[in-house]
């Protein structure tokens, strides 16, 4: 059954490759696809994140399986007030 299911969730909800160059757009793209109302990113938030997480980015690389945890664990850190101000910020 397990099986099944996977092939059934690769069809529907095929993933990003991971090998291939993901941009930020790509990235906030599929983050936004597979996140609740309430984890909706802005490219505001991903250019916060990268400079407050810069260790973890090699290059301009955006890949999903690598910082979206991460990303994930830093957006649900920031308060409210300062998650809506950078939502806000002109990039």
């Amino acid at each position: 059954m397990y099986q099944s299911l996977q092939r059934f969730l690769n069809k529907e909800h095929p993933p990003i490759v991971t090998f291939q160059k993901t941009t930020k757009e790509e990235f906030l793209s599929e983050h936004n696809r597979l996140s609740s109302l309430n984890l909706q990113a802005t490219i505001a938030l991903l250019s916060r994140f990268k400079v407050e997480k810069a260790s973890i980015f090699k290059d301009n690389n955006w890949p999903i399986d690598k910082l979206r945890r991460p990303f994930i664990l830093w957006l649900t850190s920031l308060p409210p007030r300062e998650k809506g101000n950078i939502k806000k910020e002109k990039i």
